[in-house]
């Protein structure tokens, strides 16, 4: 498959997500979620996360804060990862989540927290691991 706004996805999602994850969720895309894929890939990708309207930073904010509201909390991890690469600080997560607390539920962003706590432990041990 190739249109540009799924190659313009494919490019935005490997600057914001890294070679490795998408290389892992491609090698484990069937032909069932094919046309999933190609969707999230043209619109959340190519579309939306392409757009220069907002900056990396504030858009990786604002999805973090929605996921969290909304306890969508499987891609909360992929999103904290991500921060490495959108410049979005774990000053800034924090605001995120706060936000949601007040707006959405203070058991959602208390979630949202432990899991980013785990992550960033994780993208700690893993970055200490490859200096060794």
């Amino acid at each position: 498959m190739s249109n540009t706004r799924y190659d313009q996805g494919m490019k935005t999602r490997r600057a914001v997500l890294g070679d490795a994850h998408v290389d892992r969720a491609e090698e484990a895309k069937t032909e069932m979620d094919q046309a999933f894929q190609a969707l999230i890939t043209e619109g959340a990708w190519g579309t939306v996360w392409s757009s220069d309207a907002i900056a990396p930073r504030e858009r990786s904010m604002l999805t973090l804060a929605l996921l969290a509201a909304l306890g969508n909390f499987d891609e909360i991890p992929m999103h904290i990862r991500a921060t490495a690469r959108t410049g979005a600080s774990k000053s800034d997560v924090l605001e995120a989540f706060q936000h949601v607390a007040i707006y959405a539920g203070v058991p959602r962003a208390n979630h949202a927290l432990k899991l980013a706590k785990q992550t960033y432990a994780e993208m700690e041990a893993d970055a200490a691991a490859a200096k060794a």
